[in-house]
């Protein structure tokens, strides 16, 4: 039966997928659990949902195209959103992203019952990573090298503006346009698990590695890479048990991930639950 599996193409380029947006995710899930932006991620995965809505009226059909080009465009206009209102420090980013977002979502749920694909968007919601085509693992690449290239590259700029933005400034770096940068690719690597885990759980692929490997080390290197590692890694065992036990891929990815989070929470030598006990 595996080697059947391994055989069929479409099985052959859903491990591809998985690997490529598991480690691209998981790299960037560093950020995500650095600045404890988790609650950000959720809300713009929500987001994806009435992008998805708005494609389909402006295409007239549910397509893979109308998907991703809805879903990237109301996540954009939402993240992007909230830092341009956050902007004048009246009100706090996260504050302007719930208003923008809740907004953007009930509109959403007003247009659905209008579409005539409602049961379609099943996929898209809760991911559907056999059905990848060759464009999409194009696009997924493509989306991955761009947000990996960049972050490696501007790494020092985003950590200090993420934690020092006075002193970044003070050195000179762009920090608006670095926030900008960084909810970008953020909405990028959202957008880019879209297929493989949908709207509602795409939040568990980028923020699950890196919190996992921040249980185990202290050390920030390993947090990205370690966290790309891991997001890879459970993405291919997510897929794999899917189809052992015939489960749709996308809960089964984000499941593997949880458990691996519980289970570094237990076995963790300093946050674990025996450090707890050694402790009291």
């Amino acid at each position: 039966m595996t080697a059947e599996l391994l055989q069929n193409p479409f099985f052959q380029r859903a491990l591809a997928a998985g690997l490529l947006i598991g480690f691209a995710n998981g790299f960037f899930s560093g950020f995500v659990v650095l600045r404890r932006h988790a609650l950000s991620v959720s809300a713009l995965s929500h987001t994806m949902l009435p992008g998805i809505a708005f494609g389909i009226l402006a295409a007239g059909a549910l397509t893979q195209l109308s998907a991703f080009l809805g879903a990237l465009f109301a996540a954009l206009v939402v993240g992007l959103g909230s830092v341009a209102v956050a902007r004048g420090e009246r009100v706090a980013q996260g504050t302007a992203l719930a208003v923008i977002y809740t907004t953007a979502f009930a509109i959403g749920v007003a247009i659905l019952p209008r579409l005539d694909t409602r049961q379609e968007l099943e996929h898209w919601l809760f991911g559907d990573i056999l059905a990848v085509g060759p464009a999409d693992l194009w696009t997924a690449f493509a989306i991955g090298a761009v947000t990996l290239l960049t972050a490696n590259l501007l790494m020092r700029p985003i950590l200090l503006t993420l934690f020092e933005p006075h002193v970044a400034a003070a050195q000179g770096v762009p920090v608006r346009s670095i926030q900008y940068l960084v909810f970008a690719l953020l909405v990028l690597s959202l957008v880019a698990s879209l297929q493989a885990v949908g709207c509602v759980l795409s939040v568990g692929l980028l923020v699950a590695p890196a919190a996992t490997v921040s249980l185990l080390t202290n050390r920030t290197p390993l947090l990205f890479w370690g966290g790309g590692l891991l997001g890879a890694l459970g993405a291919l065992a997510g897929i794999v048990l899917a189809a052992a036990l015939s489960i749709s891929a996308g809960p089964a990815i984000v499941i593997v991930l949880g458990t691996a989070f519980l289970l570094a929470w237990l076995l963790s030598p300093r946050y674990g639950l025996f450090a707890r006990r050694t402790s009291a």
